[in-house]
């Protein structure tokens, strides 16, 4: 399988069971770090996640995960966590949520009118391809989707 289809196969597990337990599922990613490949499930829901939420989802989705291990290439460590505060911002619900926030953006190229590859704008609106943001200088920009190598909210600590 696919970094793709392993990621929508485990989404297509894991949603039965979490729609159970009322959380939403913010994301799946399959990423290699080092020789180890990792399986993380990220999760949500009001209040936020506990460890006994991870550990009940774990529980119910190894089984399933299970039946797929040789189609797997590679073996793997299944996270299941909540996506914590600095989670990108990927998904069409994420975006609607935080209209009217500030984001930190890191682009994979400039755009008109502004100068950096890196900075923080406010979210104004989004569609399926692009996202609108107004820049400190109050210029509305919109950015191609694409273009994102990193988008999600702004935090000054």
């Amino acid at each position: 399988m696919t970094k793709k289809e392993i990621e929508e196969t485990c989404e297509r597990l894991v949603v039965p069971i979490i729609d159970e337990f009322g959380f939403e599922l913010v994301d799946v990613e399959y990423v290699k770090e080092g020789s180890t490949f990792y399986l993380r499930v990220y999760l949500d829901k009001p209040g936020g996640i506990t460890i006994d939420d991870c550990v009940d989802v774990t529980r119910l989705l190894n089984p399933k995960l299970d039946e797929y291990e040789k189609d797997f290439k590679e073996p793997y460590i299944l996270e299941v966590s909540s996506p914590g505060l600095l989670r990108p911002l990927k998904k069409d619900k994420d975006f609607e949520r935080n209209i009217g926030k500030m984001l930190e953006i890191k682009l994979f190229k400039t755009v008109d009118s502004v100068d950096s590859k890196e900075f923080e704008a406010e979210l104004v609106s989004y569609d399926q391809g692009t996202i609108t943001v107004i820049t400190d200088q109050d210029e509305e920009v919109m950015i191609e989707r694409s273009n994102i190598a990193l988008c999600r909210l702004a935090f000054e600590f």
